[in-house]
């Protein structure tokens, strides 16, 4: 593993690509706003004028970008450079038909190997390289990538062969995650209405079995109004809407996704899109 290809620059590719150079390897970069992955050149990236010309002679593709359809896309640019047999680690976080049926196609038609690979963590993670990478694929190509995910992450989870398997587990920890910063969102918003200071709500469950440190992560943020982005809200709405579908295929009430989805889009309609989903205390303020 000498050279991987990073196929989207944006608030988490940015930072795992910067890992990628730090470990020594040689990384090119391409980005559908130019100027995004232009910064990564001082660190020693070579930024490609297309995902064709970024992928051309690369030993490994990492793709991060918004959903299946722009991976799906770019890709089908990307992969008909790409030398045989070359390893696509896909950590985006996409549908389970996209990672199990219709990427993996893709990876085929093209005699590539994908790796489905999504990533927890968010922006601060992806650039100290502490992310955890949930992978899924053949075991022979595992210490092959494996340069690739130690540059990332701090840990690597192998759910298994089955194509789509990791994403599937992503969508069941993004479930917990929004969940949680639903639940935040909405005890920061009560306190408010109650005329108490919401910073006695994560107070109180400090320590407690209660206690979580992402509530008090979003939480803060909710309390002092900073959503400068670390897990954008339109990535949240669009997660929880492949969380519900995931969930209706497994036959899984999505009642509870529903109603978060619902406020995520409420907040994203009143002009919090590109914020932190930590914006979605603002979807309480009726």
């Amino acid at each position: 593993m000498r050279s991987v290809a990073v196929l989207g620059t944006g608030t988490m590719g940015a930072g795992m690509a910067g890992n990628l150079l730090g470990a020594g390897l040689d990384v090119t970069v391409w980005n559908r706003t130019r100027e995004r992955a232009e910064a990564l050149a001082v660190d020693g990236a070579r930024v490609a004028d297309s995902p064709a010309d970024a992928v051309s002679g690369a030993d490994a593709v990492l793709t991060m970008l918004f959903d299946g359809d722009a991976v799906a896309e770019v890709m089908a640019e990307a992969l008909p450079a790409a030398r045989e047999g070359v390893l696509w680690t896909q950590t985006s976080t996409v549908s389970v038909q996209d990672a199990a049926e219709r990427l993996p196609d893709l990876a085929k038609q093209h005699g590539a190997v994908v790796i489905d690979s999504p990533v927890l963590g968010t922006r601060g993670p992806a650039e100290q390289g502490t992310l955890v990478v949930l992978a899924a694929g053949p075991t022979d190509v595992r210490d092959d990538v494996a340069p690739v995910f130690d540059a990332i992450g701090s840990r690597t989870v192998w759910v298994g062969e089955r194509p789509g398997d990791a994403t599937r587990l992503k969508l069941v920890v993004n479930a917990w995650v929004l969940m949680l910063t639903a639940g935040t969102a909405q005890s920061v918003a009560l306190a408010r209405g109650l005329g108490l200071d919401p910073q006695l709500f994560l107070d109180t469950i400090q320590g407690t079995p209660t206690d979580s440190p992402y509530a008090h992560f979003k939480g803060k943020a909710m309390i002092e109004g900073d959503y400068t982005p670390a897990f954008g809200l339109s990535g949240a709405l669009k997660d929880s809407g492949l969380i519900a579908a995931a969930m209706r295929a497994a036959g899984v009430d999505p009642a509870v996704m529903d109603a978060v989805q619902e406020e995520l889009r409420v907040a994203a309609e009143a002009g919090y899109g590109g914020a932190d989903m930590a914006a979605l205390v603002e979807a309480f303020r009726r």
